[in-house]
């Protein structure tokens, strides 16, 4: 009887054993199923890399950059896959997708220095900087980055095709810069806070001189140099900028200011009259009038 019994048990626990195997092999082979990969299919390298081309014309960059992607790795010493790695960084490029751009091409510079196309490699990495640049509210790292990278394209290839419009881009982010500075400049001056407003705006007259922010820069030193009641340093710098913009509006304020007098061209058209050194009445452009600087 407890023989029975126990072989009874003994079975039910077999037949559970049995269940729970299968129960598992089941779900191992759904797993199986579910994970498996595609069949690797060999492709000839000028189908594939028409394949992105086509891809990519029409704006499928994602699927452009994996079909790239393959011809390197099908055909890593086809003289295709050389080009599908800087064409995957072109369609990263395009598709918005800068920090992958940037690392391709990083990657295409190390492994082919010497290639024909390395210029446009450099070029296209300004680029990804150069088009994140952000407003001059926001932090300015961005431009730092695409300022470095601009330089380092005219540094190396002065002669390339690239160049020209790298030196156009160049001086719109020092103009950028610029305004970054000014920015914090006129914040400062907005409190009160006369010398650190000069301070920089000095960074933009010595720093960015070609920009257009100059003109300005030298005004809001001349108004800060006198609200903080250094008359001789305001003249100073008011006349560095009637030297070098005389024509500028930002000349005629500071006159104006300095001198305590209306220059500007009355709506009429009429110029102001000024007497000369000699005493002789006589029309004057307003930049002419002052002599003392």
């Amino acid at each position: 009887m407890g023989l029975s019994r126990s072989c009874g048990v003994s079975k039910k626990r077999f037949t559970q054993h049995i269940a729970a195997v299968l129960c598992m092999a089941a779900l191992v082979g759904g797993c199986a199923l579910g994970t498996e990969k595609k069949e690797y299919v060999e492709e000839p390298v000028e189908d594939l890399y028409n394949a992105a081309i086509d891809l990519m014309q029409n704006q499928e960059f994602s699927k452009s950059t994996e079909k790239f992607d393959e011809v390197e790795r099908q055909h890593p010493y086809s003289v295709w896959a050389t080009k599908a790695q800087l064409m995957a960084a072109y369609a990263y490029y395009q598709a918005n997708r800068y920090d992958e751009a940037i690392v391709a091409l990083d990657r295409f510079i190390q492994l082919h220095p010497a290639n024909k196309d390395i210029s446009y490699a450099y070029y296209l990495k300004a680029l990804s900087y150069y088009e994140q640049i952000s407003d001059v509210a926001r932090d300015q790292q961005m431009t730092q980055l695409a300022l470095t990278s601009l330089r380092e394209l005219i540094t190396r290839f002065p002669n390339s095709k690239y160049s020209r419009d790298a030196s156009l881009k160049l001086d719109l982010t020092y103009d950028h810069l610029a305004g970054k500075e000014m920015e914090i400049g006129r914040y400062y001056h907005s409190q009160g806070q006369y010398l650190g407003a000069i301070n920089r705006f000095k960074i933009v007259v010595d720093k960015y001189q070609t920009t257009t922010h100059v003109p300005e820069a030298l005004h809001r030193m001349t108004e800060g140099y006198f609200a903080l009641g250094l008359p001789g340093e305001a003249r100073k710098t008011a006349a560095v900028l009637g030297h070098n913009y005389p024509g500028s509006e930002w000349y005629i304020d500071s006159y104006e200011m300095m001198e305590n007098k209306k220059v500007r061209v009355s709506r009429t058209g009429s110029a102001n009259k000024v007497n000369s050194e000699d005493g002789q009445g006589e029309e004057a452009a307003w930049y002419e009038i002052w002599k003392k600087f």
